[in-house]
């Protein structure tokens, strides 16, 4: 029976570590807490979520959508836990994070061919197939062995949380529920900001004191996911056309948008846990609390998560690996998840089944037949691997897809041409090469 070793149990490692599982492998996950924490987990679960609950949209139009649907004809095992544990939010994926990695956790620990271990490992001297799957976060130890083996530095950048707060002391009737267009059920509460609020908001943003980074280093921040001081300073106008943006949030009570609008989404299945959309932040906690307090609505606010900042690590792919996700340097050594590049919970659980499914090709002594490019995972991984000078995380998104011919005219009609030509590369590329996803007995059986 062939053995992989997985260091980091997080949503690319467990999900690698489950699809291999599932094929007959016996797999080792190492997983470091909660012996050794990070400065963003809270719990020893595996796939624990740190900064937002939200695995995105489910439209097909949409980049995020059209790659859970590729996700799903690969046999993706961790949105199913996704899906059993969601909570409401729109159009998106919004799920309950405790439940979610409870379940995660219980499914790795029960499964027959999975053997779950408690330690940091520090080196690389690790058994062949490996994958290392250790995040943005990984440890020090192990970071510093990475690095040299690397024969350059790490590439970095900074990664803030938002504040979540409980539901019960917003005051109820100064915001409404709504989401943006109308697009699925009315799943957000909206806090309206005239421009007074607006302002005032501003000046205590700025005004507020703030966790530096270390000295000598660069404060980069990922663009997708810039905290709000980093918006403020970019312009006075710049929050409400980015998280804040009312357009397609009228306020029901005068059937206007209203200058700005504080979006609040349920991270609990209860609701009782909300958190502050786009509100990611590097305020010391005395200013979050004070900056909180002072937006309408809010006078009472019980904040249960203060935002917090940490320091986020991803290794130079294009210069490291081969196809997919290969290290060129040493031979069954692999990487997965946020540290390769792709930026984003679902992006991350996308690197591990291919991943996976790269080593269940070569134990069955074939190289992993090409993902078609007109695909979004086949399109990412194109980009993690391209030449690149000044590599950069990414997220899915339609830029990165080839272009369609006839071209649609109308932006939505191209979008949704997009999918519907990808969603058919997926499936035909799953039916020519069923041998990649048969499970063994012991498996079926687990399921």
């Amino acid at each position: 029976m062939n053995e992989v070793t997985i260091v980091g149990g997080g949503l690319a490692g467990s999900e690698a570590a489950w699809q291999l599982a599932d094929r007959g492998f016996t797999v080792r996950l190492l997983e470091m807490r909660p012996h050794t924490q990070t400065g963003a987990h809270r719990s020893e679960n595996l796939g624990e979520i740190v900064c937002s609950n939200s695995f995105k949209s489910t439209l097909l139009d949409t980049a995020s959508g059209l790659l859970k649907a590729e996700m799903d004809v690969l046999e993706c095992r961790l949105l199913r836990v996704a899906r059993d544990t969601a909570v409401p939010a729109g159009h998106a994926l919004g799920i309950d994070r405790e439940l979610f990695s409870a379940a995660v956790t219980d499914a790795i620990e029960r499964h027959p061919n999975i053997e779950l271990e408690r330690r940091e490992v520090e080196s690389l001297d690790l058994p062949s197939p490996c994958i290392l799957a250790t995040g943005p976060l990984t440890g020090t130890r192990l970071s510093l062995a990475m690095r040299e083996h690397c024969s350059s530095e790490h590439l970095y950048f900074y990664d803030a949380i938002a504040p979540s707060v409980d539901a019960d002391s917003i005051d109820p009737a100064i915001g409404y529920w709504a989401s943006r267009y109308g697009k699925g059920e009315a799943d957000y509460l909206n806090i309206p900001l005239d421009e007074d609020d607006y302002s005032a908001m501003l000046r205590r943003i700025r005004d507020a004191e703030y966790v530096g980074s270390h000295d000598f280093e660069e404060e980069k921040y990922f663009e997708a996911c810039l905290p709000v001081e980093v918006l403020a300073a970019r312009g006075d106008d710049t929050l409400r056309f980015g998280p804040l943006k009312p357009r397609g949030l009228p306020d029901p009570r005068n059937g206007r948008d209203p200058h700005a609008v504080i979006q609040l989404r349920r991270e609990s299945r209860t609701g009782s846990l909300m958190g502050m959309v786009g509100f990611q932040t590097r305020m010391t906690w005395a200013c979050q609390k004070e900056l909180l307090k002072s937006l309408p609505g809010m006078a009472n606010v019980n904040i249960l998560r203060y935002g917090t900042i940490h320091r986020n690590i991803f290794l130079d792919i294009p210069s490291l690996c081969d196809p997919y996700l290969r290290d060129r340097k040493r031979a069954g050594l692999y990487y997965a998840g946020q540290i390769c590049g792709v930026e984003g919970y679902v992006e991350s659980i996308a690197s591990g089944i291919v991943v996976a499914l790269s080593i269940a090709a070569q134990a069955a002594e074939r190289d992993l037949p090409p993902i078609p490019e007109n695909t979004m995972i086949g399109a990412l991984l194109g980009y993690v691997h391209a030449p690149n000078n000044n590599f950069q995380p990414m997220n899915a998104n339609m830029g990165i897809m080839p272009a369609i011919v006839p071209r649609p005219k109308k932006r939505k009609e191209r979008k949704e041409a997009i999918s519907r030509q990808a969603i058919a590369a997926m499936t035909d590329y799953r039916e020519r090469n069923d041998w990649l996803f048969r499970t063994d007995a012991a498996a079926r059986d687990f399921a």
